[in-house]
């Protein structure tokens, strides 16, 4: 998100510089975007203070080499004290801090999830930092929203959670802005395109998704494919989509799910394929180019989007962009994007509910027009475009405070 932001805003005029976490991969350089790499401690939780401290030593260097106009700090993914906020406010420049959910809001989602038997959270180092110490890291989050010139919600089930768990004063301005996704990569097929077509064909037979009408990119195939994307986490709902996959198979017996993402549960979730016999309709990928990705949200028939919690939850956007319609939870933030006008909507943690709902989708043919409407939402209010233009005004008018 900060990669496509920080393009567009080099467009708009402004110079742009990225503090972020150092690792191996560094992203694709960028004209007027500088990337700063910090270093940072490799440990659940304890990474957003070590980025932190390290940020700020980087912000000093910078500010004193350039001066700096504004700074935009992501919570929870960066953890800075009260008094922190107000340094670099004082002796650097504004702070706005956009939230893109919480730590308490990600406990929640990890309680939720294991509720429904999802996946053991002791099993996972990341889930029982969240459980054990989501508390403790919430004051931060805390700090950035007493503390910061302005703040920016990506949802409004975001900005409600803030308000409820840290209860800002009157004064606290905080405005919500919707990620946007790049609608050009994330596009519909364009079957004219030779290459694109072979490789819609390519993908399709590799999964065992390709009978004439699928290869065709027609509604009606038997052989239809359900995609479902994100990390391979309890929160995410994949154990809720594979318990529903007996159902959807009774009626789709073709169909195939495939999985995109990277996670502790890969060993789980296959097991459980395996005991609940849909083994052979499952497939896992855990590691695809953004261009591959971007084929599969073209080439598949359904995205469905099982999560638990989510600040915002970018997937079902790119799959709308992709002219590909998608089912998800109905609660928010998802209903803040998907609708019954432009995807379907199931009970969350409810595996038969999913089923039906999809089930619904795939036997009714006018799911394409639910994702031409979907695809026209995105251009209108979803787009980087949006996002920069949106995002200046809050930075100039924290400037102007």
């Amino acid at each position: 998100m900060v990669f496509h932001l920080s393009a567009h805003l080099v467009e708009r005029g402004h110079e742009v510089s990225i503090i972020t976490r150092s690792h191996n991969n560094r992203p694709p350089s960028q004209e007027g975007v500088e990337v700063i790499p910090v270093r940072w401690a490799p440990l659940p939780m304890a990474f957003t203070r070590s980025y932190g401290k390290n940020a700020i030593k980087a912000l000093r260097k910078l500010h004193a080499r350039k001066p700096i106009d504004i700074i935009n700090a992501h919570l929870p993914l960066v953890s800075w004290k009260a008094k922190e906020f107000r340094f670099l406010a004082a002796n650097i420049a504004p702070v706005v801090s956009c939230l893109h959910g919480s730590w308490l809001g990600e406990k929640e989602g990890v309680k939720r999830a294991a509720a429904a038997k999802e996946s053991a959270t002791w099993a996972n180092p990341n889930d029982l930092a969240i459980l054990t110490t989501g508390k403790y890291y919430s004051r931060y989050e805390r700090a950035g929203v007493l503390e910061s010139a302005i703040c920016v919600a990506n949802s409004k089930s975001t900005l409600g959670e803030f308000k409820k768990w840290y209860r800002p004063n009157d004064d606290f301005d905080c405005e919500v802005i919707l990620w946007g996704c790049d609608h050009k990569v994330f596009r519909p097929p364009n079957q004219d395109l030779e290459s694109e077509q072979l490789a819609h064909e390519s993908l399709r037979t590799r999964y065992g998704c390709d009978d004439e009408e699928a290869l065709s990119y027609a509604p009606s195939t038997k052989t239809p494919m359900l995609l479902a994307v994100g990390r391979l986490v309890a929160r995410k709902g994949y154990m809720t989509l594979l318990r529903a996959m007996p159902k959807i198979l009774s009626k789709n017996p073709g169909a195939k799910l495939v999985i995109v993402g990277r996670g502790h549960m890969r060993k789980s979730l296959e097991k459980n394929a395996k005991k609940l016999g849909v083994l052979e309709s499952i497939h896992i990928r855990s590691s695809l180019s953004f261009e591959e990705l971007a084929q599969h949200f073209r080439s598949a028939d359904l995205v469905v989007y099982p999560s638990y919690y989510e600040g915002q939850g970018l997937i079902p956007l790119e799959s709308l962009a992709s002219g590909t319609p998608v089912a998800t939870v109905d609660a928010a933030p998802l209903t803040e994007m998907i609708t019954q006008e432009n995807g379907g909507l199931f009970k969350r943690g409810d595996s038969e509910d999913l089923a039906r709902c999809v089930n619904e989708m795939l036997s009714n043919t006018n799911r394409i027009e639910k994702a031409s409407i979907g695809r026209q939402m995105v251009l209108n209010k979803f787009t980087y475009e949006h996002n920069a233009e949106s995002y200046e005004k809050v930075f100039l008018r924290a400037i102007e405070k």
